[in-house]
């Protein structure tokens, strides 16, 4: 089977249009789980929960700001816009259902968390509905 040349160009060239890079979606998965943990979204949390320093928490949470996908007040409370919570939920969402699909296909827990992270930001929609489908079986 002949694969043409510019499927795999215009694959990558997609990867530079994202709206999104992968570690703003991080940080907005990050935010997410924190508040749906009960926890205030933090600097220090978020470094924490994502190993990274508290100055490049505060540089990433700021970018995500000006996109208006959160409010962060100076030394004050972070929150999610309800942009921002969509995005984050839909990242969520993505992240949770390869981590199902992993462990169905009986790659262990520890694996399927490892493995699932690093794909959940390069799959294509139609990919994510594919899986979606065939888990719902």
């Amino acid at each position: 089977m002949a694969f043409p040349e510019n499927i795999c160009y215009n694959a990558c060239m997609n990867k530079f249009e994202q709206k999104l890079t992968i570690s703003a979606e991080d940080y907005l998965e990050a935010a997410l789980i924190l508040t749906l943990n009960g926890e205030r979204i933090k600097v220090t949390s978020v470094a924490e929960r994502l190993g990274v320093s508290k100055p490049a928490v505060t540089n990433a949470l700021s970018e995500l700001a000006e996109k208006g996908l959160l409010i962060k007040q100076p030394y004050g409370d972070i929150s999610l816009t309800e942009q921002g919570k969509k995005e984050a939920e839909r990242i969520y969402g993505k992240h949770r259902l390869l981590h199902d699909f992993l462990l169905r296909l009986g790659v262990s827990e520890q694996t399927a968390g490892i493995d699932c992270c690093k794909i959940e930001h390069d799959l294509s929609d139609e990919t994510v509905e594919c899986i979606k489908k065939f888990m719902e079986k």
